[in-house]
């Protein structure tokens, strides 16, 4: 006879599909952005009986209808079609016209049931079957834009979740959604979908480098807040440099995000949780610990009654990228407190940043135009780190350098 299911333990809705690894590299040339990145999460999660403790949830295909809420006709046909016999010798050529994409046999495949999953996770967190979800889902979709796949994304997954919560389901009451990116890249795929829209706040934290940074340009500055209905309604935070970490992104929740959402008061939040902002990643160049993502979860489980679906975007550090998910699984499973501490403080850069974002942002969102305290900005910051044209990393502060 089973045991009485705890009415106090949340449900956590965990999807994985081991079909979704078979959009690999053509001719199995190495890629970041490889099947390896969700099989470590998955074996780390089982090791530490993370699914047993969850609702296990199989892949769903996106259906076509679902997909052209945010992606145009065209786009679909090909997604659908490139896997196909007929694509065999065309594969290559087709995917060598977009900004780093490959195409292979599976590819197809994986593209459907990757948006069909965070349509199914987030549909049940919306109607209360489940507490959260954590969709383990590639490819990423982030920067696939409405009519090109871009950046290693086929199919933006989260931005359809969205708009069938949004459109298709207006019965769960889902008005307000608020997508957190944290994938250290800028979501410019799901911030064109909706910056004219203000039932999405969009809220983007990544590098930009003063747009040198992939995917450059100035898509993923604070000055861009979105348009018409949808200003303000899109708050991007862009980091100068590399080497951010939990207190640099810990400072900007605190003085930014959640004064936002308090103020916004989302139904439900859709994170684009990559993690190539974690230590060690080979793309990323910042340092965010499992520890600092499980701190910037749990302080967002107090908005939309903790309705979060968590759906995975990069991270190409195999190790960084299954020890933050598994932290980030028990932050929202919530059997343990917390444990670990952050040493350093924001780096000078940060709180320069922060201010830009809050000026910018103030006639929108009443809470951002309380000045900062002094205290808090005097007896804040690192030295900012710059690199020179021989690779050297350099801490710049109060007209000083020193080498790192």
């Amino acid at each position: 006879m089973e045991a009485p299911e705890d009415p106090r333990r949340r449900r956590v809705g965990l999807l994985y599909d081991e079909r979704m690894c078979r959009h690999a590299t053509p001719d199995g040339e190495s890629h970041p952005e490889n099947p390896e990145r969700i099989r470590a999460i998955w074996l780390k999660l089982e090791s530490e009986g993370i699914p047993q403790r969850c609702v296990v949830l199989r892949a769903k295909e996106a259906e076509d209808k679902y997909i052209a809420l945010v992606h145009t006709q065209s786009h679909i046909k090909l997604i659908r079609n490139i896997s196909s016999k007929e694509f065999d010798s065309q594969r290559l050529r087709i995917a060598s016209k977009f900004n780093s994409i490959y195409f292979n046999k599976g590819s197809s495949e994986a593209a459907y049931l990757a948006a069909g999953s965070v349509v199914e996770v987030s549909e049940k967190v919306a109607k209360g079957d489940l507490d959260s979800a954590i969709a383990i889902v590639r490819p990423p979709g982030h920067h696939a834009e409405s009519d090109e796949a871009m950046g290693f994304c086929l199919f933006n997954n989260v931005a359809i979740a969205a708009n069938f919560l949004l459109n298709e389901r207006p019965e769960l009451g889902i008005r307000k959604i608020l997508i957190v990116d944290w994938d250290v890249h800028h979501g410019n795929g799901t911030q064109n979908m909706f910056y004219k829209d203000p039932r999405v706040l969009f809220f983007s934290i990544h590098r930009f480098d003063f747009g040198s940074f992939y995917p450059a340009g100035d898509g993923g500055s604070y000055c861009m807040v979105g348009e018409g209905a949808g200003a303000g309604y899109n708050i991007n935070v862009p980091w100068e440099h590399g080497q951010c970490g939990d207190a640099d992104y810990l400072a900007v929740w605190d003085h930014v995000l959640l004064p936002v959402a308090e103020s916004y008061n989302p139904d439900i939040i859709l994170i684009s949780a990559g993690f190539d902002a974690a230590v060690r990643d080979p793309l990323g160049g910042c340092c965010i610990t499992p520890y600092g993502y499980s701190l910037m979860l749990k302080k967002l489980m107090g908005f939309a009654q903790g309705k979060i679906v968590m759906t995975l975007e990069g991270g190409y550090n195999l190790n960084s990228i299954a020890n933050s998910v598994l932290a980030c699984a028990k932050v929202l499973l919530e059997e343990k407190p917390l444990v670990g501490s952050i040493e350093v403080q924001p780096f000078e850069s940060t709180w320069r940043v922060i201010q830009e974002v809050r000026h910018e942002l103030k006639t929108f969102w009443p809470a951002l135009a309380v000045e900062l305290p002094q205290n808090v900005l005097a007896s804040n910051g690192r030295p900012c780190p710059v690199e020179d044209a021989h690779g050297w990393l350099w801490f710049k502060f109060a007209g000083e350098q020193m080498y790192k």
